[in-house]
Protein backbone atom coordinates (compact mmCIF):
# COMPACT_ATOMS: atom_id res chain seq x y z
CA UNK A 1 0.00 0.00 0.00
CA UNK A 2 1.28 3.09 -0.94
CA UNK A 3 1.20 6.73 0.77
CA UNK A 4 -0.44 9.31 -1.43
CA UNK A 5 -0.38 13.32 -0.85
CA UNK A 6 -2.68 14.92 -2.76
CA UNK A 7 -2.42 19.06 -2.44
CA UNK A 8 -5.69 21.04 -3.21
CA UNK A 9 -8.39 18.06 -2.87
CA UNK A 10 -11.54 19.94 -1.80
CA UNK A 11 -12.93 19.69 -5.47
CA UNK A 12 -11.99 18.08 -9.34
CA UNK A 13 -9.14 16.92 -10.46
CA UNK A 14 -7.66 16.67 -6.67
CA UNK A 15 -10.73 15.32 -4.96
CA UNK A 16 -11.27 12.62 -7.77
CA UNK A 17 -7.54 11.62 -7.40
CA UNK A 18 -8.20 10.95 -3.43
CA UNK A 19 -11.99 9.08 -4.79
CA UNK A 20 -9.59 6.81 -7.41
CA UNK A 21 -6.04 6.25 -4.73
CA UNK A 22 -8.75 5.53 -2.11
CA UNK A 23 -10.33 3.02 -3.90
CA UNK A 24 -7.49 1.41 -4.85
CA UNK A 25 -6.43 0.45 -1.38
CA UNK A 26 -3.98 3.39 -0.91
CA UNK A 27 -3.39 5.51 2.37
CA UNK A 28 -4.14 8.74 0.77
CA UNK A 29 -3.27 12.11 2.86
CA UNK A 30 -5.29 15.36 1.48
CA UNK A 31 -5.03 18.83 2.00
CA UNK A 32 -7.91 21.24 1.72
CA UNK A 33 -8.89 24.78 2.84
CA UNK A 34 -12.10 24.46 4.62
CA UNK A 35 -14.06 22.12 6.80
CA UNK A 36 -16.45 21.33 3.59
CA UNK A 37 -13.74 20.15 1.86
CA UNK A 38 -12.36 18.17 4.91
CA UNK A 39 -15.69 16.41 5.09
CA UNK A 40 -15.50 15.24 1.11
CA UNK A 41 -11.84 13.81 1.51
CA UNK A 42 -12.61 12.00 5.07
CA UNK A 43 -16.20 10.77 3.21
CA UNK A 44 -13.90 8.63 0.68
CA UNK A 45 -11.42 7.66 3.40
CA UNK A 46 -8.71 10.12 3.65
CA UNK A 47 -6.87 11.81 5.98
CA UNK A 48 -7.13 15.66 5.20
CA UNK A 49 -4.77 18.75 6.60
CA UNK A 50 -5.90 22.07 6.19
CA UNK A 51 -4.01 24.10 4.08
CA UNK A 52 -4.30 27.39 2.49
CA UNK A 53 -1.80 26.96 -0.66
CA UNK A 54 -2.24 30.95 -1.56
CA UNK A 55 -1.16 31.60 2.06
CA UNK A 56 2.38 31.64 2.97
CA UNK A 57 1.83 31.03 6.51
CA UNK A 58 -0.27 28.07 6.31
CA UNK A 59 1.24 26.01 3.94
CA UNK A 60 4.84 26.88 5.51
CA UNK A 61 3.61 24.68 8.37
CA UNK A 62 2.75 21.66 5.97
CA UNK A 63 6.57 20.09 6.65
CA UNK A 64 5.21 19.45 10.61
CA UNK A 65 1.78 18.16 9.54
CA UNK A 66 3.73 15.74 7.43
CA UNK A 67 6.53 14.69 10.05
CA UNK A 68 7.56 10.92 10.06
CA UNK A 69 5.89 10.51 6.56
CA UNK A 70 7.54 8.89 3.44
CA UNK A 71 5.23 9.74 0.60
CA UNK A 72 5.35 7.74 -2.23
CA UNK A 73 3.29 9.94 -4.88
CA UNK A 74 2.78 13.56 -3.90
CA UNK A 75 0.55 15.69 -6.32
CA UNK A 76 0.46 19.71 -6.21
CA UNK A 77 -3.13 19.91 -7.80
CA UNK A 78 -4.24 23.22 -6.24
CA UNK A 79 -5.02 26.12 -9.21
CA UNK A 80 -6.59 28.97 -10.33
CA UNK A 81 -7.51 30.83 -13.03
CA UNK A 82 -8.00 34.58 -14.65
CA UNK A 83 -9.50 34.65 -18.02
CA UNK A 84 -8.33 38.43 -19.46
CA UNK A 85 -6.06 38.46 -22.51
CA UNK A 86 -3.28 40.84 -23.03
CA UNK A 87 -5.39 43.88 -23.99
CA UNK A 88 -6.04 43.83 -20.24
CA UNK A 89 -3.24 44.90 -18.13
CA UNK A 90 -3.51 42.15 -15.03
CA UNK A 91 -5.12 43.60 -11.80
CA UNK A 92 -2.73 43.71 -8.17
CA UNK A 93 -5.72 41.54 -6.97
CA UNK A 94 -5.47 38.90 -9.78
CA UNK A 95 -1.73 38.69 -10.44
CA UNK A 96 -1.27 37.72 -6.81
CA UNK A 97 -3.87 35.47 -6.32
CA UNK A 98 -2.70 33.31 -9.65
CA UNK A 99 0.88 33.23 -8.91
CA UNK A 100 0.34 32.67 -5.17
CA UNK A 101 -1.65 29.71 -5.65
CA UNK A 102 -0.11 27.93 -9.26
CA UNK A 103 3.72 28.93 -8.37
CA UNK A 104 4.47 30.37 -5.00
CA UNK A 105 2.60 27.70 -3.30
CA UNK A 106 4.35 24.92 -5.42
CA UNK A 107 8.16 26.29 -4.95
CA UNK A 108 7.35 26.15 -1.01
CA UNK A 109 6.03 22.95 -0.81
CA UNK A 110 8.42 21.43 -2.66
CA UNK A 111 11.47 21.98 0.11
CA UNK A 112 9.31 20.40 2.37
CA UNK A 113 7.72 17.63 0.39
CA UNK A 114 10.08 16.78 -2.24
CA UNK A 115 12.38 14.88 0.97
CA UNK A 116 9.83 13.19 1.94
CA UNK A 117 9.41 11.51 -1.62
CA UNK A 118 13.05 11.11 -2.08
CA UNK A 119 12.87 8.98 0.62
CA UNK A 120 10.28 6.28 -0.65
CA UNK A 121 11.87 7.17 -4.24
CA UNK A 122 8.69 8.51 -5.02
CA UNK A 123 7.31 10.71 -7.61
CA UNK A 124 6.02 14.44 -6.78
CA UNK A 125 3.45 15.77 -10.01
CA UNK A 126 2.36 19.04 -10.18
CA UNK A 127 -0.75 19.98 -12.67
CA UNK A 128 0.48 22.10 -15.49
CA UNK A 129 -1.30 22.71 -18.23
CA UNK A 130 -0.73 22.47 -22.50
CA UNK A 131 -1.44 26.34 -22.23
CA UNK A 132 2.18 26.88 -21.02
CA UNK A 133 3.58 25.43 -23.61
CA UNK A 134 6.00 28.53 -25.52
CA UNK A 135 6.37 27.15 -28.66
CA UNK A 136 2.53 26.20 -29.54
CA UNK A 137 0.60 29.85 -28.33
CA UNK A 138 -2.83 30.13 -30.60
CA UNK A 139 -3.71 33.30 -28.74
CA UNK A 140 -3.31 35.55 -25.74
CA UNK A 141 -6.20 34.36 -23.68
CA UNK A 142 -5.73 33.60 -19.90
CA UNK A 143 -2.04 35.54 -20.22
CA UNK A 144 -1.80 35.31 -16.96
CA UNK A 145 -2.99 31.88 -16.04
CA UNK A 146 -0.75 31.04 -18.77
CA UNK A 147 2.45 32.59 -17.45
CA UNK A 148 1.78 30.89 -14.08
CA UNK A 149 1.95 27.80 -15.47
CA UNK A 150 5.16 28.14 -17.66
CA UNK A 151 6.44 29.40 -14.52
CA UNK A 152 5.63 26.51 -12.71
CA UNK A 153 7.05 24.15 -15.10
CA UNK A 154 10.68 25.81 -14.81
CA UNK A 155 10.07 25.78 -11.24
CA UNK A 156 9.62 22.19 -11.43
CA UNK A 157 12.22 21.56 -14.05
CA UNK A 158 15.02 23.43 -11.29
CA UNK A 159 14.60 21.93 -8.44
CA UNK A 160 14.89 18.19 -9.71
CA UNK A 161 18.33 18.59 -9.56
CA UNK A 162 18.02 19.22 -5.62
CA UNK A 163 16.12 16.01 -5.21
CA UNK A 164 17.52 13.17 -6.90
CA UNK A 165 15.70 10.47 -5.18
CA UNK A 166 13.11 11.84 -6.26
CA UNK A 167 11.04 11.97 -9.81
CA UNK A 168 9.61 15.63 -10.03
CA UNK A 169 7.48 15.84 -13.25
CA UNK A 170 4.26 18.30 -14.48
CA UNK A 171 1.60 17.08 -16.11
CA UNK A 172 -0.96 18.16 -18.58
CA UNK A 173 -4.38 17.04 -17.19
CA UNK A 174 -5.96 17.60 -20.48
CA UNK A 175 -8.93 19.78 -20.60
CA UNK A 176 -11.30 18.46 -18.41
CA UNK A 177 -14.99 19.07 -16.84
CA UNK A 178 -14.11 20.04 -14.01
CA UNK A 179 -15.11 24.30 -12.07
CA UNK A 180 -12.15 25.85 -14.24
CA UNK A 181 -12.98 23.82 -17.41
CA UNK A 182 -16.32 23.97 -17.62
CA UNK A 183 -19.22 21.50 -19.08
CA UNK A 184 -18.05 21.92 -22.62
CA UNK A 185 -14.93 20.55 -21.88
CA UNK A 186 -14.46 16.50 -23.76
CA UNK A 187 -12.69 15.11 -20.93
CA UNK A 188 -14.25 13.86 -17.74
CA UNK A 189 -12.26 14.42 -14.32
CA UNK A 190 -12.57 10.64 -14.04
CA UNK A 191 -10.91 9.80 -17.28
CA UNK A 192 -8.59 13.12 -17.09
CA UNK A 193 -7.33 11.24 -13.62
CA UNK A 194 -7.04 7.61 -14.81
CA UNK A 195 -4.60 8.75 -17.44
CA UNK A 196 -2.67 10.92 -14.74
CA UNK A 197 -2.40 8.09 -12.61
CA UNK A 198 -1.10 5.92 -15.20
CA UNK A 199 1.19 8.34 -16.70
CA UNK A 200 2.80 8.47 -13.54
CA UNK A 201 2.65 4.97 -12.77
CA UNK A 202 5.24 4.50 -16.22
CA UNK A 203 7.51 6.87 -15.28
CA UNK A 204 11.41 6.48 -16.39
CA UNK A 205 14.32 7.94 -15.57
CA UNK A 206 14.43 10.01 -18.86
CA UNK A 207 11.13 12.28 -17.36
CA UNK A 208 12.18 14.20 -14.70
CA UNK A 209 11.69 17.40 -14.47
CA UNK A 210 10.04 17.49 -17.96
CA UNK A 211 6.07 18.57 -18.78
CA UNK A 212 3.89 15.25 -19.83
CA UNK A 213 0.00 14.93 -20.90
CA UNK A 214 -2.74 13.06 -19.15
CA UNK A 215 -2.45 10.16 -22.22
CA UNK A 216 1.26 9.41 -21.07
CA UNK A 217 2.87 11.61 -24.50
CA UNK A 218 5.99 13.72 -23.38
CA UNK A 219 5.50 17.62 -24.49
CA UNK A 220 7.40 18.02 -27.87
CA UNK A 221 8.20 21.83 -27.14
CA UNK A 222 7.59 23.65 -23.83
Amino acid sequence: MNSILVIGASRGIGLELVRQYTEAGHRVIATVRDDAGRERVRALGAEALTVDVANPASISGLAWQLDGEKIDIAWYVAGVIRRPNALTPPTQQDFDAVMHTNVLGAMQAIPQVAPLVADAGGVFAFISSSMSQIGSVPNSGSWLYRTSKAALNMAVAAAQHDYPGATLVTIDPGWVQTDMGGDSAPLTVEDSVRGLRNTVAGLTPADKGRLLHHDGRRAAHW
